[in-house]
């Protein structure tokens, strides 16, 4: 007999491997396969769910969702999350291919989101990455939601800084968006202490601390990285990062590679919501790009991370690293 989706146990089980064969190989109806053999139908469905039983059938998917599916359910497993989605890329695909991918699955995420019938703040960080999921974004529709950036402004029109994607979020989904009228860094502590006492600002930090979920990315921290060469830090800022290991960024939050907030003082200079203060909040990380390999696990360690959206092959960096939580 020839194999395919059944394999035959024993002579014993010929009846049901025959039923078996019929239905899963050949497509007959379990009607048809009845008036073919002769058996009654409640028969028929008695044996098909023997040949699972008996392991007379196999049932094998087929299909790159598959490998993505197992990839997210050990990252799961290795950080402790309420969710991974890896989104399926070439192993030869570009930063830029994997920003894409990950967008696509986060837009998705927000929908789902959407769907909430009682009202829904959400928290948004900066990046390419964010960017491409309001690029991605169809078809929701939902006065219920409200978003809140949790840092400040960049210094340049850029579709992928919080304000940008705040009101084009709130302008596809028809609802409200809160910004921080506040600048991404200022020079000193003392300044950004000032800014903090503001009012709108406290107003809008209170909102995005009591976010239900918040949907962030994570920056790199390296000459050549966009942060170094996007011109908001001073020379000294740009020292600081080097001399202290700083590998991540993440709501304006430096990182080392150990998932520790970097004791430097730009730490005291960026004007936003912090991790650490939104416990209550349900925190997405996304990230795209095996670039992005140093970085996602510093702010993965700093374990404050409910779900990772990430590309395949970041995926895989990040599961052969031993450096997270086992």
């Amino acid at each position: 007999m020839k194999q395919g989706s059944i394999l035959v146990k024993n002579h014993s089980h010929d009846s049901i491997a025959q039923v078996a064969w019929l239905y899963h190989v050949g497509n007959l109806s379990q009607q048809e396969i009845s008036d073919k053999l002769g058996i009654s139908r409640f028969k028929i469905v008695r044996m098909l769910a023997e040949a699972k039983q008996l392991g007379v059938v196999r049932i094998a998917i087929e299909h790159n969702t598959t490998t993505t599916l197992e990839l997210a359910d050990r990252l799961v497993e290795k950080f402790e999350l309420k969710e991974a989605q890896v989104a399926p890329t070439p192993r030869n695909g570009s930063n830029a291919d994997a920003r894409r991918a990950v967008g696509i699955v986060a837009a998705a995420f927000l929908a789902r989101i959407a769907l909430a019938s009682q009202p829904i703040t959400v928290g948004l960080g900066w990046g390419r990455t964010l960017g491409h999921m309001a690029d991605n974004l169809v078809g929701v529709t939902s006065p219920e939601l409200t978003f809140v950036s949790l840092m400040g402004l960049l210094n340049r029109a850029d579709p992928t800084q919080p304000v940008d994607v705040c009101v084009r979020l709130a302008a596809l989904t028809s609802g409200k968006a809160n910004l921080l009228p506040a600048p991404f860094v200022v020079d000193d502590k003392a300044a950004c202490d000032i800014i903090l006492k503001q009012r709108l600002v406290k107003e809008t930090l209170e909102i995005a601390r009591g976010a239900d979920y918040a949907i962030t990315s994570v920056g790199e921290c390296h000459d050549g990285a966009v942060l170094f060469e996007s011109g908001l830090f001073t020379a000294e800022q740009i020292e600081q990062l080097r001399d202290n290991e700083v590998v991540a960024d993440c709501c304006g939050v430096f990182f080392t590679a150990d998932g520790g907030v970097a004791d430097i003082p730009l730490n005291g200079c960026t004007p936003c919501a912090k991790p650490n203060e939104m416990p209550h909040t349900d925190m997405t990380l996304l990230a795209g790009g095996v670039s992005k390999h140093v970085a996602t696990m510093a702010v993965l360690q700093a374990k404050f991370t409910d779900r990772l959206f990430v590309d395949e092959n970041l995926a895989r960096k990040l599961l052969e690293d031993d450096g997270g939580r086992s």
